[in-house]
């Protein structure tokens, strides 16, 4: 591959335009090299790079381990010891995130559960929990 235009690297990267723009603007991407148009051109690595980014940020990663493990990528001589520990960090998170998700999946289903479609609106459960956390903290629906 030669060098692509930004509308060619975000169609085949799946990131749009002004997210490259972002990216590049924040350090995450070099800035490219320019043609005679002053259009952007990416390299292969340039595209290689992106990737990685449009793949760790599908995987929930925020900006700042994102930025963490491009750097440890950009010097592969060293231990992936942080690496692991900044993978391990993000998997707490999913896990602490997935014990709220099955939480509110509990809740929702009581709450769909205890409506049924019965009634009207004024005296719809499902309004009326939506309305008082506490009545999702109780279970007494």
């Amino acid at each position: 591959m030669s060098t692509l235009t930004i509308g060619k690297v975000a169609a085949q990267t799946g990131v749009k335009v002004p997210t490259i723009r972002y990216y590049e603007d924040i350090g995450l991407l070099p800035e490219p090299a320019r043609s005679r148009g002053n259009q952007r051109v990416f390299e292969a690595a340039a595209v290689k790079r992106l990737s990685f980014i449009a793949h760790a940020r599908e995987l929930g990663f925020g900006l700042e381990p994102i930025r963490e493990l491009l750097n440890l990528a950009d010097d592969p001589g060293q231990s992936c010891a942080h690496a692991n520990e900044i993978v391990a960090q993000h998997l707490k998170a999913v896990e602490s995130r997935m014990k709220r998700l099955r939480s509110l999946k509990k809740e929702l289903l009581n709450i769909v559960h205890v409506c049924a479609n019965n009634g009207t609106i004024k005296d719809c459960q499902v309004i009326e929990t939506l309305a008082d956390h506490g009545k999702c903290l109780s279970h007494q629906h």
